[in-house]
């Protein structure tokens, strides 16, 4: 594979363009099945968006010029959390969601995080299977994690469907 992208951490001002992104990335789920529900307008803020840039964990990659993609994350103690990433489906199936990835694990390891986590849906191959092939496991004791057990009960209380949920965790070496 050709790698056509560059990746960098996000500043402020890359945080106008992500909602398009993110945007255009939830369209897909609303072509699966019991998701056509979601409203692909409900994206992240410019401004909740620039809150994560500051605390300097996010990334974004650009094909050219264009932004194609970005990760979001917010330190927790010793666990940095991945609150979106999204990649342009214009973008897609280059190796960029990956990238991003392997560069927050990069990141976070090298910042002395414990582990990586994020919350996602269990049965879309974008998701949780995404997330194995790149070494995060589905979190069963949600009571021993209560702050993921706390987002998976505010996105069902948001309208996600609980059952296809689930909460996921890279422990670092």
């Amino acid at each position: 594979m050709i790698r056509d992208w560059s990746l960098r951490l996000a500043r402020a001002d890359d945080a106008n363009a992500m909602p398009a992104i993110e945007r255009a990335a939830a369209r897909l789920f609303l072509e699966s099945s019991g998701l056509e529900h979601l409203d692909p307008e409900d994206v992240w803020s410019q401004q909740e968006l620039e809150r994560l840039i500051r605390k300097g964990h996010s990334l974004v990659v650009h094909v050219g010029m264009a932004l194609a993609g970005f990760l979001v994350s917010e330190p927790f103690r010793r666990e940095l959390h991945i609150w979106e990433m999204d990649v342009h489906p214009d973008f897609q199936r280059r190796g960029i969601g990956q990238g991003l990835v392997r560069a927050a694990q990069i990141d976070a390891r090298n910042s002395g995080f414990k582990a990586i986590t994020l919350t996602t849906f269990r049965d879309l191959p974008w998701n949780a299977p995404f997330y194995e092939r790149l070494g995060f496991e589905e979190v069963t004791a949600l009571d021993a994690h209560p702050r993921l057990a706390a987002e998976l009960a505010n996105e069902a209380d948001n309208g996600l469907p609980a059952d296809r949920r689930c909460a996921m965790i890279h422990f670092l070496d």
